[in-house]
């Protein structure tokens, strides 16, 4: 990401984080939860597994990895928002959860030598980062051959009436319920502006394709509100 878009994302980020899981759950209807269970679900790692999830925020990915995946499999959560970290440990220590470590980082400047993780996942993070290519060559260059990619990013519903009445929740509705839990004037103004402003899906997997990824495929998920791509290092 750009050094003048860095400062202010982080920023809010830290800001939204004490409300961060409520507002999430709250605006999607738990359906993040959903959507998050069935990203680790179409993982395949080994049982002694390193996965690496890059904006990792309050750590709801890297928890639900060691849920499914089992004791032995270790997680690095890294994220750019001492805030959301914050929440991650705390979260982490009630859960008793000794297979998870997190660190402060960035996407374009991962602090790993090449090929250390059979996975990598990125949450509701990719939109966040102004040069995704370059951050996508970046995880591929961390991942071991046959690992593999997991991003999940919302989207924009085809257009339907569905589309219609997603479009007047998420531009009018959203924000306005965000600002009144989060108390952050533009964050959830911003959500719904990065997210029409995201790559097709046919040119992000693209993008993909062109990082180095093979095997690319988008899974629409709740009617093309999400979109779970998964891709592979050859």
């Amino acid at each position: 990401m750009e050094s003048r878009e860095l400062p202010f994302v982080r920023e809010m980020f830290d800001s939204i984080a004490p409300r961060y899981d409520l507002l999430n759950r709250l605006l999607s209807l738990r359906q993040d939860v959903v959507w998050r269970k069935k990203l680790v679900s179409v993982m395949a790692i080994p049982e002694n597994g390193q996965v690496l999830d890059v904006a990792c925020g309050t750590g709801d990915v890297a928890i639900e990895i060691c849920r499914q995946k089992g004791p032995r499999v270790k997680v690095t959560g890294l994220d750019f928002s001492p805030g959301m970290l914050r929440l991650a440990q705390e979260k982490i220590r009630r859960n008793q959860n000794r297979s998870i470590s997190l660190l402060a980082g960035d996407a374009l400047a991962l602090p790993f030598g090449q090929a250390s993780f059979h996975a990598v996942t990125i949450a509701f993070g990719i939109r966040n980062i102004q040069d995704k290519a370059g951050a996508l060559r970046a995880l591929y260059e961390s991942l071991m051959p046959g690992g593999m990619l997991l991003v999940l990013e919302l989207a924009t519903p085809k257009k339907t009436r569905l589309r219609d009445a997603y479009l007047a929740y998420f531009q009018k509705v959203l924000p306005a319920i965000g600002r009144l839990f989060s108390k952050h004037r533009f964050a959830y103004s911003y959500l719904p502006d990065s997210v029409s402003r995201f790559p097709a899906t046919d040119v992000f997997m693209t993008i993909i394709e062109q990082a180095g990824f093979s095997h690319v495929t988008c899974r629409r998920m709740t009617l093309g509100i999400a979109n779970l791509y998964v891709g592979v290092k050859p």
